[in-house]
């Protein structure tokens, strides 16, 4: 079980999980769980998230705006979990956008689950179909989504088939850099910034903003 943890009570729920399935329930398994050294100040547990933070994806933060005509989902992962919400900061507040942020766990868990579910249909025709667990969180949802992520694209591209509508990910493809953090995610293109400018750049891409948008939001990065 591979982890890249955002908050404490994430880390918790997972090592709570990982004793009793290896050291209770003796299962055949191990967990990986990465977790960055990152200051900032972590959040108490919302209620029912236990699933999710297990099984990979949860959402972690609502858009106020639930009226609004303009909506995304946004992904984050460990750390880059701040530069995302306040993505979902300046989309609300510059630009009309509504956006869900989801805290992702375990890319890895969410692809091995839609795997199992993708093999069960081939196999299993007559069955009722088994739907992977990312694509049932994301139901009703936006139908853009936006992850980020520290790590490179193809972490977070592994559940691309999967998820309803639109995928774009950001990630720090590329030789890596010597720098502050902060410098780094500019260089790779996956600050806040970024993130909210890879969100205009597919509403447009959808006829839902005006290109202009994109322009005057460059102009300011």
């Amino acid at each position: 079980m591979v982890y890249d943890i955002a908050f404490g009570y994430e880390v918790a729920l997972i090592i709570k999980d990982g004793m009793r399935r290896m050291y209770q329930e003796q299962e055949d398994i191990f967990y990986y769980l990465t977790i960055q050294n990152e200051n900032y100040t972590h959040p108490e547990q919302p209620k029912g998230v236990e699933e999710g933070v297990l099984k990979g994806i949860y959402l972690y933060k609502k858009a106020e705006d639930k009226k609004a005509k303009l909506r995304v989902n946004l992904f984050g992962s460990g750390s880059i979990m701040l530069g995302v919400l306040e993505a979902q900061k300046v989309l609300a507040e510059k630009y009309g956008v509504a956006a869900d942020v989801y805290s992702v766990t375990s890319y890895k868990n969410l692809y091995t689950d839609a795997l199992a579910c993708e093999r069960h249909n081939m196999l299993n025709p007559t069955e009722p179909p088994k739907v992977p667990f990312i694509t049932t969180a994301l139901k009703g949802g936006a139908d853009i989504t936006v992850a980020a992520s520290d790590y490179m694209k193809a972490q977070s591209d592994l559940i691309r088939n999967w998820v309803p509508g639109e995928f774009h990910s950001l990630g720090t493809d590329g030789f890596g850099r010597s720098e502050s953090r902060d410098a780094l995610r500019n260089f790779f293109e996956v600050s806040t910034p970024y993130i909210v400018q890879a969100a205009l750049a597919k509403l447009a891409t959808q006829g839902k903003i005006k290109p202009e948008v994109l322009t005057q939001h460059m102009k300011g990065m």
